[in-house]
């Protein structure tokens, strides 16, 4: 049923022709990102008390959904830190030895930056160890009896990893992190301050009242925001006279299928098949996955979480339900109180 996320234009997945558009409006300093407040106090403290013990700053794990702006924050921490920064992917690094040029290749005080780093593999994670408590790189040379272990000395650099899945990296390397911060979906004011930011970089004219309903309908997803002011404009540019309007941005909206509170077709089937087929539910992961056609995990990162951030649906022990609230937002009228049936 569902379509690629890639291709849903409320996905929070970063695709691969938006790259160099979402690097155009990434703010370079701490003082220029928007929201996650607790997180930029405590780091700007971490970077400062690092700067005056003249080290680099600790290794840093960073964590949430997709589109919340854990690579922004890297590259944030990068630029206050006058770090050179490289970047690699948890998939990207196959063999240890893939890790080891990554490693020897670095300077004193750079930052690597793996994304996806719940996806590493698990004799790369043990080569990581002694790079990040002792800067030092274990390599064994030969094999059999006459193996031995030569060990080389790393540069002090910060390692900051980025991940969607928290629970799926291992407690050891968890454990190596000295900062972990949880990045939380955006309020509407933050979501709206990032909107208007972002219209005067790309030189879109957009009054209030427009910028909220986009805002409202950005999942509280800053990259979700990001892609929306780009369709929109492109209705501006063509139907209107360039400047964005409330009139403007709800017709441009709801002929891209987002309702109010930003949920797509596919969120509402997603509602509409645990009522139809499963009674509201509960109903089990596996099952529900294979009912549309998805992967479990798909629906775990990509569709549950901001479904169950709008109360609209629930994870019980028995399953997946469909809240009072989801109900009421599809008009649908429940035969039994869905709190009821959770008793």
């Amino acid at each position: 049923m569902p379509q690629d996320d890639k291709n849903r234009i409320i996905s929070a997945k970063e695709s691969a022709d938006e790259v160099d558009f979402e690097k155009s409006l990434r703010p370079k300093k701490l003082a220029d990102y928007i929201g996650q407040n607790k997180v930029k106090d405590n780091l700007m403290i971490f970077m400062a008390a690092a700067k005056k013990r003249n080290e680099p700053i600790e290794h840093v794990l960073l964590h949430g959904c997709p589109g919340l702006g854990k690579t922004t924050l890297a590259h944030i921490i990068a630029n206050e830190m006058g770090s050179n920064i490289k970047i690699t992917s948890g998939p990207a690094i196959e063999k240890t030895g893939d890790l080891a040029a990554i490693l020897t290749n670095l300077a004193n005080g750079d930052i690597l930056f793996i994304d996806e780093i719940h996806r590493l593999n698990k004799i790369i994670e043990e080569v990581l160890y002694p790079a990040m408590e002792d800067f030092a790189l274990d390599i064994v040379i030969g094999k059999g009896p006459s193996a031995r272990t030569l060990r080389l000395d790393l540069p002090k650099f910060t390692l900051i990893g980025a991940t969607t899945r928290v629970s799926l990296i291992s407690a050891p390397l968890r454990d190596r992190f000295g900062v972990n911060f949880r990045l939380d979906f955006y309020n509407d004011e933050d979501i709206e301050k990032i909107i208007k930011r972002n219209a005067k970089i790309l030189d879109i004219e957009i009054d209030d009242q427009a910028s909220g309903q986009i805002a409202k309908r950005a999942r509280k997803t800053p990259r979700v925001a990001n892609r929306l002011l780009k369709r929109v404009r492109d209705f501006a540019q063509v139907k209107g006279n360039g400047k964005i309007n409330l009139e403007l941005a709800n017709d441009a909206l709801t002929k891209l299928d987002i309702d109010q509170l930003g949920l797509d077709e596919i969120d509402r089937k997603i509602l509409q098949l645990i009522i139809e087929k499963f009674s509201g539910g509960p109903v089990g992961l596996s099952t529900l996955a294979a009912a549309i056609g998805e992967e479990m995990e798909t629906i775990e990162d990509i569709y549950e979480p901001f479904l169950m951030q709008l109360g609209f649906l629930s994870r019980t022990p028995r399953g997946r339900t469909v809240t009072k609230l989801g109900y009421e937002h599809l008009g649908i009228k429940p035969a039994i109180d869905p709190q009821n049936s959770l008793i």
